[in-house]
């Protein structure tokens, strides 16, 4: 491979702002894998976030980007999956997985999609100095033509298009918009792009918490609703705090430490089967490898309002904020029902642009 612009390139990223900026390219914000993809004939490379490849997880990518490609290019855009009118990234996950047979066997049931939306090389020629501008220009002349499961990001100047967007996108599970000043050159590593996320509130039962790396001070909480059958399911975690604020939660926890995890809702996150008819934390991942799952179990008695971007099927998709403690509520009174649920929008019409 002999390109302007080799492998490996870390991605541009973008910095988080509470509103849309007037005056730049809009995009729909991508719930995937970033990727940046380069090809030199007969030769494709996909290239993680991190450096890594994942030619190897998405064989049917890489025959079709040699068919829709350019012959020598290099494109940064997201790796998706669409299951019925929406992205999944449960499935996606999967895709990630050691044996050959399997990685081929889900290439076929969950097949993965490209979105396209920036141009860093065409050619023998290195886009990297060019504003975004043109790089989009350029991009739009040589992937207009693409088929899927190649796409080319649907992309406007005008900011009342993306508010729109960005009310109506996350149906079709979507998690906000990328905004991109018109004048800015292709930075690898660097926020400097803009992004706008779906933020709301939630009420959610402490049942437990990981320490930090650093000592027995608070380093996650785990983070619980009930469903409809009255059962608490473990939907994500709440971290970021401060080293003082970490050392204060555990000592306002204390409390309700239990010595063990009989009798908690949770005690069967050991069993490997048991994370198959419950979400439970500690659950088996690929991508935790050898990373220390265990946690300390809370009597589920305190609820805190924590602060979410968007659902991802029963889970929190990210990380959540603290907000606050909740006296006032109850614990069974934090269920799946008071989420905000975004109307479906159908996928094809963002993938098409209609």
């Amino acid at each position: 491979m002999d390109l302007p612009v080799m492998p490996p390139v870390k991605p541009m990223l973008a910095k988080s702002v509470a509103r849309i900026p007037p005056g730049m390219q809009y995009e729909a914000k991508w719930d995937g894998f970033r990727a940046i993809v380069y090809r030199d004939g007969a030769e494709v490379v996909i290239g993680s976030r991190t450096g890594k490849s994942l030619a190897r997880y998405f064989p049917e990518l890489v025959t079709a980007l040699l068919a829709e490609l350019p012959e020598r290019c290099v494109v940064d855009g997201e790796i998706v999956i669409v299951h019925g009118d929406r992205l999944d990234f449960d499935l996606l996950t999967e895709r990630i997985h050691p044996a050959r047979s399997r990685v081929d066997l889900l290439a076929e049931r969950t097949p993965a999609s490209f979105v396209a939306f920036d141009l860093l090389a065409l050619g023998d020629v290195s886009l990297l100095d060019v504003d975004q501008a043109r790089r989009r220009e350029a991009l739009e002349a040589v992937l207009s033509p693409a088929r899927p499961p190649v796409h080319l990001a649907p992309a406007t100047t005008d900011v009342d298009v993306a508010r729109e967007w960005f009310e109506r996108y996350e149906g079709a599970g979507l998690d906000g918009v990328v905004a991109k000043p018109l004048d800015l050159p292709y930075r690898p590593d660097t926020r400097s792009m803009y992004k706008i996320k779906h933020e709301r509130t939630a009420d959610a039962v402490v049942a437990g918490y990981r320490e930090h790396k650093s000592g027995p001070v608070v380093g996650s909480l785990l983070l619980g609703l009930y469903d409809a059958a009255g059962v608490l399911q473990h939907v994500g975690v709440c971290a970021a705090f401060p080293m003082r604020r970490r050392a204060e939660l555990a000592a306002e926890l204390a409390p309700l430490r239990m010595e063990s995890a009989e009798g908690h809702p949770w005690a069967a996150w050991t069993e490997g089967s048991a994370h198959e008819s419950a979400r439970l934390p500690g659950g088996p991942s690929r991508w935790s490898g050898t990373k220390d799952l265990s946690w300390l179990p809370l009597r589920p008695e305190r609820v805190c309002e924590v602060g979410y971007d968007h659902m991802e099927g029963d889970r929190f998709r990210h990380t959540t904020q603290f907000r606050r403690w909740r006296p006032d509520r109850t614990p069974a009174s934090c269920t799946y029902a008071q989420l905000e649920e975004p109307v479906r929008y159908d996928l094809a019409e963002v993938l098409t642009g209609r």
